[in-house]
C-alpha cells in the first residue's frame, strides 16, 4: 500500500464537492503478497469445500452441513479476521477483511451464512461489548466454536426497525431480563449459539441490545423458511418466551440498541458490496468459459459481437464496482488510522470510521447488489437454455442473487438514505454543499469560455466530463431543495434520481481514478484495456445521469426554471464521440482470452 498518498483525508460524501487525485486512493492492483494470500485460501476453501456441496447444502438433508462448514472456516481463521489477536482472531484491516468477503462471496448460501456470523453477529459484540463480554465470547466467535446471529427483524418491522415490539422486564430480583417477542427472517438462526437481539424496555423511545445465549432456555423456533434463493442458508422464525438473560448481558446501554443496528448496518452494506463483487467474478468466469466452449454455427460462441457486448459490459461493470468499493475500504482504514491517532478507543475508532463514510457504504450497497443482479441475468443469457436448467450453475447464481438488493436495508431506502444523510451533513454545516451549489446556478446564467486553452493530457476531456457531471448533481440538488424544502424528503421518487446520480459520479470517478494511477505505475500502452473500461463506464454514467436528472427537473420544476435547468443538464451531461462497440470488444476479447476476469 506504500503508493498511496495519504494527505488530508477525505470526508464522507466530500467526493462530491472536492477533486480528489488518483495518488489518494487504494487500488486492488496495491494488494501485498500477504493479502493476496489471504484472499487463495478463501477462494481455495470456497472451490474445494463449499461448491461440491451446495446441492446438498440447498436441500438441508443435512441440517449438520452448514456448521461443519463453518467450523472448517474458523479451522482456516477465516471466522476471526475482524477479530483482534487478543480475543483469538487476526485484527485485519478494514480493506482486508473486505478482501476475505470477496473472495468468499462466491459460496452461495455459505457466503450469507458466513457473513453473518462475522459482520452482524460478531461485530455488535466487538464494536459495543464491554471488556468481560468480549473476552466471553469473541474468542469462540472467531474459532466458529460458536456460532452467531442477529435478530432485529419482527413482522410488523422491517425497515423500520425501531417499531419493533420484542420486550424485555426487568425481574423482581434485578438481576434478569425476561425477553419476550417473536423475531424473523434470522439467518444462522437454526444452529446459532448466540444471539444479538433487540428489544424494547418499557416504553422506551429507542430499543436496547442483549447477548443472548441459546442455552438460556425460553428459545422455540419455526421450521426452515422455504425460500427463492440461499436455500442452503439456515433462515428461521425465533420466539422468545421468557427468555432468561442475565443484567450483564445488555450490550452497551439502554436504549443504544438503534444506534448500533444503524452502525453494523453501515459496515454490513459495504461488505455486501464485497461479496456482490466476489460473486460477480464467479458468475463471469463461468459464463465466459461457456461461451468459449459453446459451438453455434461452427464456431465458439464468444466470437459472436452480441456476446462480446454482455461479456465486456459484464467485466466493465464488476471493474467499476471493485474500484470504488476499495477506494471507500481505504478511506475507512484511513480514517480509523487518524481517529486513533487523535487517542480514541480502537473499538470506537472502527465505528467512527464507518460511520463517516455511510453515504459510501450505502452507495457500495446498492451498486454492487445491482451489478451482480446484471451479471447473473446476463449469464443466464449466455447459457441460454442451459441457463434455465437447474442441472447448470446460472440458475442457482440467478436466485441466490436477488436476496441482496432487500438485504441490509432494500435498496430503495439505502437511496433515499443517502441523500438524506447528504442533505443533514450538508446543514449541520459538515459538508460545504451550498457554496458549490450557488457557484454551479450562477455558472448557468454566465457564457461558456469558449477560449479556454484544450488540456490534450490523458483523461483530461474525462475528468471535464466527471466535474460537469458533479454540477448536474449540485444543481439538480440545489434547486429541488429551495423549491420543495421540507416536503423534499417525501418526494421519494426524486431522492431516488439523485441517488443515482450521487452512486454514477462516484462510481465513475472511483474508476477512472483507479486506472489513472495503474498508467502513471504500468504505462498507458499496458493499460489500455483499463482504460477503455474507465470511459465505458463514464458514458454510461453521463447516460443515466442525463435520465434521471431528466426526470427529477420534470417532477418538480416548471416554466422558466425548468428550461433553464434543462439547458443546465443538457451542457453538463456532454461527452464527445467514442466508439463503445470497438472498445467493448477489446474488452471482451482479454476476457475471453484469459478465460476468467483478469483485472
Amino acid at each position: 500500500m506504500e503508493m498511496t498518498d495519504k494527505k488530508r483525508a477525505i470526508k464522507g460524501g466530500e467526493f462530491l464537492i472536492r477533486e480528489t487525485e488518483a495518488k489518494e486512493v487504494f487500488i486492488p492492483e496495491e494488494w501485498t503478497e500477504e493479502q493476496k494470500m489471504i484472499a487463495n485460501t478463501c477462494d481455495e476453501f470456497i472451490e474445494h469445500e463449499v461448491h461440491p456441496v451446495v446441492e446438498e447444502l440447498d436441500s438441508h438433508k443435512n441440517p449438520d452441513l452448514m456448521p461443519q462448514l463453518m467450523d472448517k472456516a474458523g479451522e482456516l481463521g477465516l471466522l476471526g479476521t475482524s477479530v483482534p489477536e487478543q480475543f483469538g482472531g487476526f485484527g485485519m484491516d478494514f480493506n482486508t477483511s473486505m478482501l476475505v468477503s470477496e473472495a468468499t462471496g462466491g459460496g452461495h448460501s455459505f457466503a450469507v451464512a458466513i457473513s453473518a456470523h462475522t459482520g452482524i453477529g460478531t461485530l455488535p459484540i466487538l464494536y459495543y461489548g464491554n471488556e468481560e463480554q468480549k473476552a466471553k465470547y469473541l474468542p469462540k466467535l472467531a474459532t466458529g466454536e460458536w456460532k452467531a446471529a442477529y435478530c432485529l427483524t419482527e413482522p410488523d418491522s422491517g425497515s423500520d426497525a425501531n417499531a419493533a415490539k420484542t420486550k424485555a422486564e426487568l425481574t423482581e430480583d434485578g438481576k434478569h431480563y425476561l425477553i419476550n417477542g417473536q423475531k424473523m427472517w434470522i439467518t444462522n438462526g437454526g444452529f446459532a449459539e448466540v444471539f444479538i437481539v433487540f428489544a424494547r424496555i418499557e416504553d422506551d423511545k429507542y430499543l436496547t441490545a442483549f447477548i443472548v445465549e441459546k442455552g438460556f432456555g425460553g428459545i422455540t423456533m419455526n421450521e426452515e423458511e422455504q425460500k427463492m434463493g440461499i436455500k442452503g442458508s439456515s433462515t428461521r422464525q425465533i420466539f422468545f418466551n421468557d427468555c432468561k438473560v442475565p443484567v450483564e448481558n445488555m450490550l452497551s446501554e439502554r436504549q443504544n440498541g438503534f444506534k448500533i443496528a444503524v452502525n453494523i448496518l453501515n459496515i454490513g452494506r459495504i461488505k455486501l458490496g464485497a461479496a456482490a463483487v466476489g460473486a460477480s467474478k464467479k458468475t463471469l468466469q463461468r459464463a465466459t468459459t461457456y461461451a468459449n466452449e459453446r459451438k453455434q454455427f461452427g464456431t465458439s460462441i464468444s466470437s459472436f459481437g452480441a456476446i462480446k457486448y454482455k461479456i465486456a459490459e459484464m467485466t466493465t461493470k464488476l471493474f467499476a464496482t471493485e474500484s470504488a468499493l476499495y477506494r471507500a475500504g481505504q478511506n475507512i482504514d484511513d480514517a480509523y488510522d487518524a481517529l486513533i491517532a487523535g487517542g480514541m478507543d480502537e473499538a470506537k475508532a472502527k465505528l467512527k470510521a464507518a460511520e463517516e463514510f455511510a453515504i459510501e457504504c450505502a452507495i457500495l450497497k446498492v451498486h454492487g447488489s445491482e451489478t451482480l443482479d446484471y451479471v447473473v441475468d446476463e449469464g443466464v443469457q449466455i447459457y441460454g437454455g442451459m441457463g434455465f436448467s437447474a442441472e447448470a450453475p446460472m440458475e442457482r447464481a440467478y436466485r441466490d442473487a436477488r436476496i441482496n438488493r432487500i438485504f441490509e436495508g432494500t435498496n430503495e431506502i439505502n437511496r433515499m438514505l443517502m441523500i438524506d444523510m447528504l442533505l443533514k451533513r450538508a446543514m449541520k454545516g459538515q459538508l460545504d454543499v451550498m457554496k458549490p451549489a450557488m457557484a454551479v446556478a450562477k455558472e448557468l446564467t454566465s457564457i461558456p469560455d469558449f477560449g479556454a486553452a484544450e488540456d490534450t493530457s490523458l483523461f483530461a476531456q474525462e475528468k471535464k466530463v466527471l466535474k460537469n457531471l458533479k454540477k448536474s448533481g449540485l444543481m439538480i440538488a440545489g434547486a429541488a431543495a429551495q423549491r420543495l424544502m421540507t416536503r423534499l424528503k417525501d418526494e421519494q421518487e426524486i431522492l431516488m434520481n439523485l441517488a443515482d446520480m450521487l452512486i454514477e459520479v462516484y462510481v465513475a470517478e472511483s474508476t477512472l481514478l483507479r486506472v489513472e494511477k495503474l498508467v502513471g505505475v504500468k504505462g498507458e500502452e499496458a493499460c489500455a484495456t483499463h482504460i477503455d473500461m474507465a470511459r465505458i463506464y463514464l458514458y454510461h454514467a453521463v447516460d443515466k445521469i442525463n435520465s434521471v436528472g431528466k426526470e427529477a427537473i420534470y417532477a418538480f420544476a416548471q416554466g422558466d426554471e425548468e428550461r433553464m435547468l434543462l439547458m443546465g443538464l443538457k451542457r453538463f451531461t456532454k461527452v464527445n464521440p467514442f466508439n463503445l462497440k470497438e472498445a467493448r470488444r477489446r474488452v471482451a476479447d482479454l476476457v475471453i482470452a484469459e478465460n476468467q476476469y483478469p483485472f
